[in-house]
């Protein structure tokens, strides 16, 4: 995600109901995210849904290494061959 311009991408919400294609083009054209307000205070943030993709997916990766690196601390870790094992149980189990 790119700086945010307080020039340029920050837009009063009556400006942004007026304009919204001109805002929704401009988010897209320029890949910077527009900062709505309502009564001077930030109320809303448009992104383009790419990177709202993005922005998914690395809260998603960022939670799962963090629950790995708790796993690690907690002891709960295994060896190749035990999740071989493990592995092979499960499969043994379904036939």
């Amino acid at each position: 995600m790119r700086t945010i311009n307080i020039s340029q991408d920050i837009v009063p919400v009556g400006e942004f109901k007026t304009g919204i294609s001109k805002w929704l083009r401009s988010i897209r054209n320029k890949n910077h995210p527009g900062i709505i307000t309502q009564n001077g205070r930030p109320a809303g943030v448009l992104i383009t849904p790419e990177e709202y993709d993005n922005l998914v997916y690395t809260k998603i990766f960022t939670e799962s290494i963090n629950r790995g690196i708790q796993d690690i601390k907690a002891g709960n870790i295994y060896s190749t061959s035990e999740i071989k094992d493990k592995i092979q149980e499960a499969r043994n189990s379904r036939i």
